[in-house]
């Protein structure tokens, strides 16, 4: 099975006056095409760095990334934030969407950025908007939604460009445990059955174990995985978690 994303022994320090936060020591971790992975760890255990390291975000000051056998590390800023708008599709915890713009505009954002024709683009977000179930919200603006449907516009979004790896940060942390289900079942489903590569972080068991895999990070080291799990079955994935983080 081929691994779209690759990470190598990354290692990324920060100063902070005179001490130095050591945020990732060499970690490394792969993730395959129709995947569905899971970084779980306590706030401060470097996820959201590694996140942002796997997205090209941010660089390290040691080790490789690589998507689809790309290596982003080798790549300049304007190739990297190419890179990203064409191969990756990145939801964040705030779902970032314009509250002036509807459903189906907040949607159609990155294919009018490249300019695209308007029955393709019109075409496509038709389908993005079927995938997520959302055909009787197209017009409305994100303040007429609720935070489940509106992160369901923003993973249409992300999807818009067929994108090789999807990066989720903490993906159901503003929404209510229901629609949380929703957007678990949704992620694992882009997975599974459309072949999606998908990177979630999350400090949440629940969460989790819809994972194929979890990687728990602690102090910037991954310290082990959870595998075998059931999707729901958050006991087991905190059982798991308490014994590895201790």
């Amino acid at each position: 099975m081929t691994d779209v994303l690759a990470i190598e022994k990354l290692h990324k320090s920060y100063r902070l006056g005179n001490q130095v936060i050591r945020a990732l020591d060499g970690v490394s971790l792969s993730v395959a095409r129709g995947k569905l992975a899971a970084i779980m760890g306590a706030s401060g255990s470097g996820k959201s760095t590694l996140l942002h390291m796997a997205g090209g975000l941010d660089l390290p000051d040691s080790g490789a990334v690589k998507i689809e056998d790309r290596e982003l590390t080798r790549m300049s800023d304007r190739q990297r934030t190419l890179f990203r708008r064409q191969r990756m599709g990145i939801i964040f915890q705030a779902y970032n969407l314009l509250p002036t713009l509807t459903a189906e505009e907040n949607v159609a954002v990155p294919l009018l950025i490249d300019g695209l024709s308007s029955s393709r683009i019109q075409s496509r977000v038709a389908e993005m908007i079927r995938l997520v179930h959302l055909e009787h919200r197209t017009g409305h603006r994100p303040q007429a939604m609720s935070g489940g449907e509106q992160q369901r516009v923003a993973i249409a979004r992300a999807l818009l460009n067929d994108p090789a790896l999807i990066l989720a940060d903490e993906p159901t942390g503003n929404i209510d445990s229901i629609s949380a289900v929703e957007v678990w079942e949704l992620l694992r489903r882009l997975a599974h059955e459309m072949g999606k590569t998908v990177l979630m972080v999350t400090h949440e068991a629940a969460a989790a174990s819809y994972a194929d895999r979890v990687y728990v990070l602690k102090d910037g080291q991954i310290v082990g995985t959870i595998e075998g799990m059931e999707p729901g079955d958050a006991a087991l994935v905190a059982t798991r978690y308490t014994e590895l983080a201790r």
